[in-house]
């Protein structure tokens, strides 16, 4: 049974039952009121029966004058031909039986008035639904770009069409990234084995020791290119699957051994790291929140101009590194969240790094129950800020 046949007969019963209470009661009072009104009227013949009043010296008595106004009891007919004069009692019950069968037939039609009116109401009500309904049967991978888009009041049935609609919103991006990734990864992933290929073609067709010295470094190079993507892979996996085991985390010594770990790669491009941090200890994994820190102060130095400086801040629980590297656009600044996003360009650069620095940063927090929030200074480079509970 749908739901509209539900509701119809759930609120339509309800008011057939109140309806048929408040009609008997009506109809229990009004009999109770004419047997009383009955009861108080003389009759004809009441009257006829009184005795006469006794007189003194034989006169005859005149009959007693009636106390109160009389009555005939008519029974209800038609309006024409001869009046049926009929008891109290008869007229009584002749009365009531009109007003039952009145009240029966009013019943009857107000039972099925209010059984027609809830069904149009609730299909005027649950048409919302029907349009919720046929939206989400349409959906699938081409067609997340509909909305319901629903119209009229703010009610619980417009609540519920805006909340779906977000849910599309959601999916829709989510989507889009995760074809985004899959291209990128792919990409990623090739080129590496692309170049490999290439240099041992090379070095084979020319086997002279220094040729075959420079297919060696080559095929390094793109060896660790790989490590790093990989790894970068497994980590961003393992930030978005969440934590098993919690251990409680000084994040001060954590900032203070990346700090010094890349003060020398800071230093061959004249790059300034300042740290000033106090402490703080966070429940989470150690390891990834090693990976964190060290994914942003690398990139803050990575992506710096020669003779910039990187400051690291750390206290109540929010981690802030700066740079001053090339001036970023405010509305590309989230995009660089994303997997395999650069600045410029999906695909270049990947000789220093995959692309997911950042993602694999705002995958950890948001495993520690955190939050990251990146914003573009005037004079260039990021403010990125990790909240973490």
């Amino acid at each position: 049974m749908t739901v509209r046949a539900r509701m119809t007969l759930l609120y339509g019963g309800l008011f057939a039952v109140i309806t048929l209470g408040v009609l008997s009661a009506v109809l229990w009072i009004q009999k109770r009121i004419v047997d009383d009104r009955v009861q108080d009227v003389p009759a004809p013949a009441e009257i006829a029966g009184r005795p006469c009043e006794p007189r003194a010296g034989g006169v005859p008595c005149a009959p007693q004058a009636p106390p109160r106004p009389w009555v005939e009891f008519v029974e209800p007919g038609p309006r024409e031909g001869p009046k049926k004069v009929v008891g109290p009692e008869q007229f009584q019950d002749s009365v009531v039986g009109s007003q039952r069968l009145v009240i029966l037939v009013a019943i009857v039609v107000i039972t099925v008035l209010a059984f027609a009116v809830c069904w149009w109401l609730t299909g005027r009500l649950l048409r919302p639904l029907h349009r919720i309904t046929a939206t989400a049967r349409r959906l699938s991978l081409s067609t997340l770009h509909e909305r319901i888009a629903l119209d009229g009041p703010r009610d619980e049935l417009k609540e519920l069409a805006d909340t779906f609609d977000a849910m599309i919103d959601r999916l829709e991006k989510a989507v889009d990234s995760q074809r985004r990734f899959v291209a990128n990864a792919s990409h990623e992933l090739r080129t590496p084995l692309a170049i490999q290929r290439t240099a041992v073609e090379v070095g084979l067709a020319d086997p002279s020791p220094e040729r075959l010295a420079e297919v060696r470094d080559e095929m390094l190079r793109n060896t660790r290119r790989s490590e790093r993507l990989i790894e970068g892979l497994l980590v961003l996996a393992q930030g978005e699957r969440g934590l098993d085991v919690r251990a409680p985390v000084n994040l001060e010594a954590v900032v203070g051994q990346v700090v010094e770990d890349n003060r020398a790669a800071a230093a061959r491009d004249r790059i300034s790291v300042a740290a000033d941090t106090r402490p703080v200890t966070v429940a989470g994994d150690e390891v990834l929140l090693t990976r964190l820190v060290a994914n942003l102060v690398q990139n803050a130095i990575r992506h710096n101009r020669p003779g910039g400086d990187v400051r690291v801040e750390l206290s109540d629980g929010a981690l802030v590194v700066r740079n001053t590297g090339p001036r970023v656009p405010p509305e590309k600044v989230e995009e660089l969240f994303e997997p395999f996003r650069r600045l410029h360009a999906d695909r270049t650069g990947s000789a220093q790094g995959a692309g997911l620095g950042l993602s694999i940063v705002d995958a950890i927090a948001r495993a520690h129950d955190g939050h990251v929030r990146a914003a573009a200074n005037p004079d260039g480079g990021l403010s990125v800020t990790v909240a973490l509970t």
